[in-house]
């Protein structure tokens, strides 16, 4: 039994890590139209969120090939570059929304942001 469930322990474990190497789990393309209702952007607000979040997923993307001993250190600035400019677009109602759909995002992909 010990056996067997450290086995599985260590499969997991496996699994998770080459999904954080994994350059798909980096890739934050989002449909900007769903995300505009979640959020109720306005108009103004929706070109000025899709900027960002090009250039957030720009940066996921240099995160994804960088080295692994750099990866959580640009993964932390990225997040937070994103979430600083997000908050100075969008409302609180906005901003809250937005920031639970991030962290699930991330929370779902295995990615851990350090503070």
């Amino acid at each position: 039994m010990i056996a067997m469930l450290s086995m599985t322990m260590t499969f997991a474990e496996n699994e998770n890590t080459e999904s954080v190497n994994s350059v798909e789990t980096y890739d934050m393309s989002v449909n900007m139209r769903k995300l505009s209702v979640a959020l109720d952007l306005t108009s103004d607000q929706i070109e000025a969120v899709e900027n960002i979040h090009n250039t957030f997923n720009a940066e996921m993307h240099l995160v994804a090939v960088a080295d692994s001993s750099d990866r959580q250190k640009m993964l932390n600035k990225a997040v937070d570059r994103d979430i600083k400019w997000m908050h100075y677009v969008l409302n609180e109602k906005q901003y809250r929304t937005y920031l639970t759909l991030l962290n699930t995002t991330l929370n779902n992909r295995g990615l851990k942001v350090m503070k």
